[in-house]
């Protein structure tokens, strides 16, 4: 099954890192992000990928020539301007008319890719997308008037949020007008409107990067363990996953 992975944007929120390179090869422990991304699936025997690129796209072509030999690797330049539909619907030859895996190049998980494929295929709608829970970036404070009565260091938040990681059906593609078209906003409103999305809940791990507060808790996370690897891959050891 392929997987789709979104590695086109500009990575505005973290220009800091972004102005000489893309995001997806923003680096932590050593290792470029897109490659965490595209472990996490390896390491769960899914190596058929296909890479939507757009910013910088030769870089991020380069660097897919030294990916190991035994993974299917395409990189696509879909435009350095089309949206996040929009890549999907200039994918559509390499997709086919199949079952498709989709995500981000910025964020990692300890999620369990084959009980989300046993999701999708149980509720048989078009789309899943899977919901986790942010970090929390603040201290939450509670307060009587003017004095804080409690002050509780990072919580995690409830909330849930788009964690990526989806599964989708080459049906989705009649949602996504043309290169303009924000997945995340029309198809999979009209997707939900309809009763097309589902939500796979995962309780675990999950981080992004988005900003220089998310990469250095990445790092830091990378050197207690990784666990977004090593919990599928216990037999190896943060340094051996780059190689």
């Amino acid at each position: 099954m392929k997987v789709v992975i979104l590695a086109g944007g500009r990575g505005m929120r973290l220009a800091e890192e972004t102005s000489e390179r893309p995001k997806p090869l923003v680096e932590v422990g050593g290792v470029p992000m897109l490659r965490h991304v595209m472990d996490l699936y390896a390491g769960q025997g899914i190596r058929d990928f296909v890479l939507a690129l757009g910013y910088r796209a030769e870089q991020i072509r380069s660097y897919a020539q030294s990916l190991p030999a035994s993974w299917s690797v395409e990189a696509v330049d879909t435009g350095v301007e089309t949206q996040t539909g929009g890549r999907l619907r200039r994918l559509a030859p390499q997709i086919g008319g199949g079952r498709f895996l989709m995500t981000y190049a910025d964020a990692v998980s300890d999620i369990d890719l084959h009980a989300l494929l046993a999701f999708h295929e149980r509720h048989g709608r078009l789309a899943t997308v899977t919901a986790a829970h942010p970090p929390a970036r603040f201290g939450r404070l509670s307060l009587d008037g003017e004095r804080v009565v409690a002050f509780t260091e990072k919580p995690r938040d409830e909330e849930w949020v788009n964690g990526g990681f989806f599964v989708l059906e080459a049906g989705v593609l009649d949602h996504i007008e043309d290169d303009t078209t924000v997945w995340e906003r029309g198809p999979m409103e009209q997707l939900a409107a309809r009763g097309e999305l589902m939500a796979f809940r995962h309780a675990g791990f999950w981080q992004c990067l988005d900003t220089i507060h998310d990469l250095r808790r990445l790092e830091e996370l990378w050197r207690c363990g990784a666990p977004w690897l090593l919990k599928q891959r216990p037999h190896l050891q943060a340094q051996e996953i780059q190689q």
